[in-house]
């Protein structure tokens, strides 16, 4: 539904994705992973790109722990006190949204609320789908 405002990278430990790496470069690049010293996200905010990881959260911390360039970029977290639609994983913590959630979030943030609703539509198909 992004197409060219988004990519997939599949993450290798010792091969970080060229293009990742290039971007992150240049200096315009943030972090999804919300730490003590992450800023919230927002419409103010200067990054062209942001890295979101899928996964859950202890894939997340596993592939940050084992990514240098991971931990030396900007973070950045969402501020939201939305409850999660997505309850198909079990050892959810408390307060967490799924990867699609915090990409909606995150396009609410910057602005984007045209694409956020249409994003937040397609999950709650998915999940009312997958739920029957």
């Amino acid at each position: 539904m992004l197409g060219e405002n988004a990519s997939v990278v599949i993450w290798e430990r010792k091969n970080p994705d060229s293009g990742i790496m290039e971007a992150i470069e240049k200096g315009k690049v943030a972090l999804l992973y919300p730490t003590d010293d992450s800023k919230a996200v927002s419409a103010e905010c200067d990054f062209e790109s942001y890295i979101v990881i899928d996964g859950t959260w202890q894939e997340a911390q596993k592939i940050y722990n084992k990514s240098p360039y991971l931990k030396d970029l900007p973070k950045v977290k969402i501020e939201t006190s939305i409850e999660s639609i997505y309850k198909l994983r079990r050892n959810q913590r408390p307060n967490c949204l799924c990867t699609a959630e915090s990409v909606i979030e995150l396009h609410k943030a910057k602005g984007f609320a045209e694409t956020a609703d249409e994003l937040q539509l397609k999950l709650i198909e998915f999940v009312a789908d997958t739920s029957k």
